[in-house]
């Protein structure tokens, strides 16, 4: 199955859980991570009970810090 990852296409597996992709993308905590599905902010709380359809797009903002 096909998602979109900051305007990446990306293979997954079918019936994929927001947190398994996070997962394989590096993400293993929430901290300093804001992420959305289809232009919906998806709280961390929710990342693994939120499944991924086919073509789903995905926004993946990590903060940094500057000044």
């Amino acid at each position: 199955m096909e998602v979109v990852i900051n305007q990446q296409a990306v293979t997954i597996k079918p019936q994929s859980s927001l947190m398994e992709v996070l997962c394989d993308y590096g993400i293993t905590q929430a901290k300093g991570i804001a992420v959305a599905v289809n232009a919906v902010v998806i709280p961390p709380q929710k990342w693994d009970g939120t499944m991924l359809n086919p073509n789903d797009k995905i926004i993946i903002i990590k903060a940094t810090q500057g000044g």
